[in-house]
């Protein structure tokens, strides 16, 4: 590792890994409310801020990431390494974080979607896409939804609503979802329902 070419963490890590804790809690909580993470550092590659921001909340030495080939570059890895102590791995059944680039095929196949009795034990991914809106327009419900909401993020292929359908019919298993552009995500937990 190259620490003279690393990005800089976060400047107040206590700090300012509570108040992103609060925004990612805040969008789990509201699926389909767009979150503005101001405090996450820029971070390197072409991770968006929100990503890194999520990623350096939530991710330590005990929640092993997968990284996809888009994202998968080494100032990337050593910055996850050294500030959140992530450890890399190269199979999406090993994850319990991935981040994954919108448009691929199958975006959710071989990630752990955990069990009836252990559901805590699904991966929760990070979906770099386009933009939070602008897509096609989808209706979100379930809860933490007054009634139902309208979402449309950009960039997500055909099948991609289908799979999740398919993810959403395993409750309590499935793997959560969060949707990262520039400082924004929206969070889609495998409970939340969608209509295409």
């Amino acid at each position: 590792m190259t620490m003279t070419f690393l990005a800089p963490g976060f400047a107040d890590p206590s700090h300012d890994a509570q108040r992103l804790f609060r925004g990612v809690l805040d969008a789990f909580s509201h699926p389909g409310r767009i979150v503005e993470l101001r405090d996450a550092p820029a971070g390197p590659g072409t991770l968006s801020i929100a990503a890194i921001g999520f990623l350096l909340t939530f991710a330590d030495r005990e929640t092993p990431l997968w990284l996809e080939a888009g994202v998968d570059k080494q100032e990337v890895r050593d910055f996850l390494r050294f500030h959140a102590g992530a450890p890399i791995v190269q199979a999406r059944e090993a994850a319990t974080f991935g981040v994954i680039v919108a448009g691929g095929g199958e975006p959710f196949a071989g990630f752990a979607i955990g069990t009836d009795t252990y559901p805590d034990r699904a991966a929760t991914l990070v979906i770099e896409v386009p933009a939070l809106d602008g897509g096609r327009s989808t209706i979100w419900r379930g809860p933490g939804i007054d009634g139902e909401v309208r979402v449309a993020i950009d960039g997500l292929g055909d099948g991609f609503w289908p799979a999740w359908s398919a993810n959403h019919a395993l409750i309590p298993c499935g793997v959560d979802l969060v949707f990262a552009c520039g400082s924004r995500l929206i969070a889609l937990p495998r409970s939340i329902a969608v209509e295409a």
